[in-house]
C-alpha cells in the first residue's frame, strides 16, 4: 500500500485515481468507476464525486492507495 498526500482536506474520487497514477485519463477513471471497478474503504463505489479525507483506502485491479493530508488538522 502507498500513500498520497494532498494539501487540500478533499479530493473527489475521479481527480484521486489520476493523482495516484491509477488511471491515465479522467475518462479511464469515469469507466472504471462505472463499473464497479473501484473500491474505497473497502467497498465498491460508484460516484465519481466521491469525496475522500484523509485515512481513505481506494483500491483497483490489486493496488491500494491511502489518502493523507498535508494540510494541519
Amino acid at each position: 500500500m502507498e500513500t498520497v498526500v494532498i494539501n487540500t482536506a478533499m479530493i473527489r474520487l475521479g481527480q484521486f485515481l489520476k493523482m495516484a497514477n491509477l488511471v491515465g485519463t479522467g475518462g479511464e477513471a469515469k469507466l472504471r468507476i462505472q463499473q464497479g471497478e473501484v473500491k474505497v474503504n473497502g467497498e465498491v463505489e460508484r460516484r465519481r464525486g466521491r469525496q475522500l479525507r484523509a485515512g481513505d483506502l481506494v483500491e483497483i485491479a490489486g493496488q491500494v492507495r491511502q489518502l493523507q493530508t498535508g494540510e494541519a488538522q
